[in-house]
C-alpha cells in the first residue's frame, strides 16, 4: 500500500489530520481484506465476531453479555446470531428464570469452523509479518489507546 498522501490525492490541514485521515483509511482497508478473508467461509465479520466471543468463553453466554463484548456495537446481534443457529455453528436456550434472557452457545462445528479460519493465513496477518515488528505493533497500538483517552 502507498502512502496515504498518493493514495487518496489531497492535502491534509496539520498532522493530526493525516493521522485520523490515515487512520480511517487504513481501518477500512483492514476490513475490507478481513471480509475477502472470511467469504471462503461463508461468515461476515460480525459473524465471526460472536463465534470468538463464544469460543473463548466455551460456555453459554447471554446474548447481552455477547453485545457487550463485539468490537462493532450490532444492535442486529439476535439476527446474527438466528444465521450462525441456521448454519449450525450456535445453539440457543432461554433462561429458566427470565424469559427475556437468551443463552447461546458455539457447537463442535462452529469451534471447527474458526480453528480452520485461524490456521489460515490471512491477508492481514502476512501485511503484519512482512511490514510490522511487533515493537512497530506495540507503539502504534499505544498510540491509538492514547487517542481514545
Amino acid at each position: 500500500m502507498a502512502k496515504i498522501d498518493s493514495e487518496i490525492k489531497t492535502g491534509f490541514v496539520n498532522e493530526q489530520h493525516r493521522f485520523v485521515t490515515n487512520l480511517v483509511f487504513t481501518a477500512n482497508w483492514v476490513q475490507n481484506m478481513f471480509t475477502e478473508d472470511l467469504k471462503p467461509f461463508g461468515i461476515s465479520q460480525q459473524q465471526y465476531n460472536i463465534l470468538r466471543i463464544l469460543k473463548g468463553s466455551g460456555d453459554w453466554m447471554a446474548m447481552s453479555d455477547i453485545k457487550d463484548g463485539l468490537l462493532e456495537k450490532a444492535p442486529n446481534a439476535t439476527r446474527l446470531a438466528d444465521k450462525l443457529i441456521s448454519k449450525d455453528l450456535i445453539r440457543r436456550k432461554g433462561s429458566d428464570v427470565d424469559r427475556r434472557v437468551v443463552y447461546v452457545k458455539i457447537t463442535k462445528k462452529g469451534t471447527d469452523l474458526m480453528d480452520e479460519i485461524n490456521q489460515q493465513e490471512s491477508t492481514i496477518q502476512r501485511a503484519l509479518q512482512n511490514n510490522i515488528s511487533a515493537k512497530e505493533a506495540r507503539l502504534v497500538s499505544d498510540i491509538l489507546d492514547q487517542f481514545r483517552e
